[in-house]
């Protein structure tokens, strides 16, 4: 009878304070993804605010290349600000794997950059958010942005010398921002060099695709896409290729 009430008291006591324990309550030590070797390191930029799809469509694409044989695959990992909870503008919770003040994070091959609230205002004014990315894009093999996150790549100095394109409507705050750009209109994406922006949306998922198809070829590519029931034809994506 002991040994139950004890039990009880026990079991009584946890329920209680996982129930009184803080929604927002930021997690100590979140767990980082497991790196692979010999994979590239893909690291995505997130914070408050950025849209759902402009992160997951580059996740989902990037994440599946493990599943594919014979091809170099990508360990992929999100990096944020510090390691708090980041809320996306449509209210998805996401725990970041690194952080970029730390600087604890791993060597990234490719920097994908999503669109997030603030791409045209004060996270333009966020210095150690741009030179991050000037410094990690600059070391990086590739470097993709969706939607707005070209604003962040240009306010960087990544895009000075190559041609790029953003969020359509975007496209004249984008010209006024930065008018020495070179700036396309009318195309989902635009790979210049080891730069590729997209238009974002939905057409996140054209440059994810875009550039598996130029790392692996088209096989995989399509292979990718039908994983995720995307009829990948990059002949019908309209997008320009300036430098390779």
């Amino acid at each position: 009878m002991k040994l139950s009430i004890f039990i009880l008291f026990l079991f009584t006591f946890f329920f209680t304070a996982c129930q009184n324990r803080p929604l927002d309550k930021k997690l100590e030590v979140p767990l980082s993804p497991s790196l692979v070797e010999n994979r590239y390191n893909v690291g995505i930029l997130i914070m408050d605010g950025v849209y759902n799809t402009e992160l997951t469509a580059p996740m989902d694409i990037f994440q599946h290349t493990i599943f594919r044989k014979g091809i170099k695959a990508m360990n992929v990992f999100l990096v944020a600000e510090d390691m708090d909870i980041v809320t996306t503008f449509e209210g998805m919770r996401i725990l970041p794997d690194y952080s970029y003040l730390d600087g604890n994070h791993p060597d990234i091959d490719i920097l994908v950059v999503p669109s997030a609230e603030h791409h045209l205002d004060t996270d333009l004014e966020n210095e150690a958010l741009i030179q991050w990315v000037a410094k990690t894009g600059a070391k990086a093999e590739f470097v993709t942005s969706h939607c707005d996150g070209a604003f962040v790549l240009a306010k960087a100095g990544l895009l000075d010398k190559v041609a790029s394109t953003t969020f359509p409507s975007d496209i004249p705050k984008y010209k006024e921002v930065f008018p020495h750009l070179d700036v396309r209109e009318d195309v989902m994406f635009v790979h210049d060099g080891k730069y590729i922006t997209s238009a974002g949306g939905a057409r996140s998922f054209d440059g994810a695709l875009y550039l598996c198809e130029h790392l692996y070829g088209k096989e995989i590519a399509q292979s990718l896409a039908g994983g995720l029931v995307i009829d990948w034809q990059l002949e019908q994506v309209r997008h320009e290729v300036i430098v390779q």
